[in-house]
């Protein structure tokens, strides 16, 4: 049974994500180490040593992210990908039903 929904137009849309992600990621690592020198600073109240320690975590769950997107890859069902380019390289006609 063909699927009904663009399997080539969702890796793109996982393509254009991973590569927003990318762009982020490493200003997101520079901010996880300035947070991190912070928490070195002498006499730090413990509410703000808290603050930094969920920033830290927040950044650090980017992995979370890519992980999505690989979920979101690894969902799409094998072979559907290259079915749909094989359609689309002949062209398509709309269908009678």
């Amino acid at each position: 049974m063909p699927i009904k929904w663009s399997a080539v137009k969702v890796n793109d849309a996982m393509d254009m994500a991973e590569e927003f992600v990318n762009q982020v990621a490493e200003p997101l690592e520079q901010a996880k180490i300035v947070a991190r020198e912070a928490k070195k600073m002498a006499n730090l109240p413990q509410y703000i040593d808290q603050g930094l320690n969920r920033l830290i975590g927040q950044i650090e769950r980017m992995d979370n992210v890519r992980g999505a997107i690989k979920s979101v890859r690894a969902s799409i069902p094998d072979g559907a990908m290259e079915a749909e380019r094989n359609i689309l390289k002949h062209g398509t006609t709309q269908s009678l039903m």
